[in-house]
């Protein structure tokens, strides 16, 4: 699409990114604010293009590389690091997003920067796994009382928990939605069909039907879109490999509509068709769009969606965009007397750190 200027082209494309030279100031600095830099780097390298690249952008495209190569290191010794720590629980450590496509070896990873690890626990586990891991060194975040409440009583996850030492952070989650959240999949069939991965034991992921619709839920009902491109080239990334399976996008319409995040999928699919060209077929298509919201909020969501994920976060629109998913991600969360008094005390608590 061409709103999404050279850095939606390229990712479509690597050839069109030597058409107009000019633009890889453009280029990068989009592709940076994406977090999509290694990313590019990589499909540039891939197809045998990267030294091609004029030497002032390839040196940050190569400089993303290095950092992709050192941060994959670091997740992977962290996943160690976290195994160690739960060790002797009989707790099945279930990957999910970046670390899972890293140690899946899943090509999401490829050229892919990292900002946390995220695991999955039982509920029940969640007091002995946090207990474990603050042994092991890492300490709670978002030390507010409120924050600590809001993350404990309402949330899916624990607030996050960072290492003393190394400052790798860690999101432990017992759940892929809130249990105020306004959908409601059948988290423990979540658990129930994870994989083990080869070569790590007791490191697990999600089944492939699963893990995208894990990533689909973590765009489509987050109130942040920072990064929401890059998600989306996950996504992407995830239904070319998957769809190799000729039962996959049977299975995976079918378990979107179980699980009952058939809406998520529904904007996954569009959104990955229409910006990054992803190979759906049309009876696919035409099956998870009768899960569609109305006419009308689907026009209004279309333009929301795609100025929010659109990588140029100065434009007014995109600005405005991501305020109302904001506002949408926080209403998918929680039910409208909570989410009043969540944005009431959130605002209250910036206003007293406004300087006098």
């Amino acid at each position: 699409m061409t709103e999404y200027g050279t850095l939606g082209e390229t990712l479509r494309d690597v050839d069109r990114a030597f058409t107009d030279l000019p633009r890889w100031d453009e280029l990068i600095r989009r592709a940076r604010e994406a977090d999509l830099l290694g990313t590019l780097a990589y499909r540039l390298e891939a197809a045998g293009q990267l030294q091609a690249v004029p030497p002032a952008p390839r040196r940050h495209l190569e400089s993303a590389a290095v950092l992709g190569v050192a941060q994959h290191r670091a997740v992977a010794r962290e996943v160690r690091e976290i195994l160690r720590a739960i060790d002797g629980l009989g707790v099945s450590l279930i990957l999910l997003k970046g670390a899972a496509y890293l140690i899946a070896n899943l090509p999401p990873a490829r050229g892919r920067l990292f900002s946390d690890v995220d695991i999955l626990v039982p509920k029940a586990a969640l007091p002995a796994v946090e207990s474990r891991l603050m042994l092991a060194g890492y300490a709670t975040t978002h030390h507010h009382p409120y924050d600590q409440r809001y993350y404990r009583r309402w949330m899916h996850e624990l607030p996050p928990m960072q290492h003393i030492k190394r400052l790798t952070v860690v999101d432990v989650h017992h759940a892929i939605v809130p249990e105020t959240a306004r959908t409601h999949p059948d988290t423990p069939e979540f658990f129930r069909a994870a994989l083990p991965v080869a070569g790590w034991p007791g490191v697990a992921v999600l089944a492939p039907t699963d893990m995208v619709l894990h990533s689909a839920t973590h765009l489509f009902h987050n109130e942040e879109f920072t990064h929401g491109l890059r998600d989306l080239v996950d996504i992407d990334q995830l239904l070319r490999h998957f769809s190799t399976e000729p039962s996959f996008w049977t299975a995976l319409t079918a378990r979107a509509i179980r699980m009952d995040l058939a809406r998520a999928l529904y904007y996954a699919c569009r959104l990955t068709t229409r910006l990054l060209g992803t190979p759906i077929p049309p009876a696919v298509m035409e099956a998870i769009a009768r899960h569609a919201p109305p006419t009308l909020i689907a026009a209004m969501m279309d333009r929301l969606l795609f100025a929010g994920l659109r990588p140029t976060a100065g434009m007014r629109s995109t600005r405005l965009a991501r305020r109302l998913l904001y506002l949408r991600g926080h209403w998918l969360k929680m039910p409208l007397p909570l989410l009043a008094w969540h944005l009431t005390v959130k605002s209250l608590r910036r206003e007293e750190h406004q300087p006098a």
